[in-house]
């Protein structure tokens, strides 16, 4: 139980700002239990989401821009580092090893500024579209899409092999493929008995999300780094939203 605890305290000062405290052996606790990206991703979506319980009292823009400020209060902005570096290496061209180099190199080019700017209006405008739907199922999708990124990230972590030593490597070197067993029988379980909601739909679309970067880095870098963890995770909640937003406009 100790470790457990331990490896939530590591994963929410690992991957949000939140005031967590932590103690040594917190870190080492959370890369070897991916079990634990889940739950971060149901605190962060219980907090970003907040805004959206005034989507019927507030006018939408103005809740989707709460919003938005929300998810980067939370989680900070190391993630569009991520976005940034991958976008830079998706212009460039060259071999593995020069879309290496590029992501390496702490210079911004125009494939960052344009990654970055995609993912933010993407976000902005899911955060629109969000909030117009009655406050109760505009919370779902977004508690969905943060939970259904972090368990995209839990399938990289324990089946992706990381393209060099790193922080990429330190998250997939410890988390063996069968724990992925435990939080995504959960995860899926629990969204199952949500249908027809459309936090049901987010939660696939955050994990398709997440599966576009991580499919492009094995190709292009021969496996999966930090980078591509974050972008995953950038990507994985504008996808999400994106499908609750549509699974609602078609029901």
């Amino acid at each position: 139980m100790r470790a457990w605890l331990g490896a939530c305290r590591g994963a929410l000062a690992f991957l949000t700002r939140l005031p967590v405290g932590h103690r040594d052996g917190d870190w080492d606790a959370f890369r070897s239990r991916p079990a634990t990206l889940p739950f971060v991703g149901l605190v962060v979506g219980a907090l970003v989401a907040i805004p959206l319980l005034a989507a019927d009292v507030l006018a939408a823009p103005t809740v989707a821009l709460a919003y938005l400020l929300a998810v980067y209060a939370v989680v900070g902005v190391h993630n569009l580092d991520g976005v940034a570096d991958l976008g830079d290496a998706l212009v460039v061209h060259g071999d593995r090893e020069r879309r290496r180099e590029v992501v390496k190199d702490t210079t911004t080019g125009v494939g960052a500024l344009l990654a970055v700017s995609l993912t933010v209006a993407g976000l902005a405008l899911g955060a629109l579209g969000v909030a117009d739907l009655p406050p109760a199922t505009a919370v779902g999708v977004a508690v969905a899409a943060e939970v259904g990124a972090r368990l995209g990230l839990a399938a990289m972590a324990c089946f992706g092999t990381a393209s060099h030593e790193g922080m990429g490597s330190q998250l997939t070197e410890t988390a063996a493929p069968g724990r992925f067993v435990a939080p995504a029988g959960i995860v899926l379980g629990a969204a199952a008995l949500l249908w027809p909601h459309p936090a049901v739909i987010a939660l696939p679309g955050a994990l398709v999300g997440v599966a576009l970067p991580w499919y492009w880095a094995r190709r292009n870098f021969g496996g999966i780094s930090g980078d591509v963890f974050g972008a995953a995770t950038e990507v994985g909640r504008v996808v999400g939203l994106h499908a609750g937003v549509i699974a609602w406009t078609l029901s």
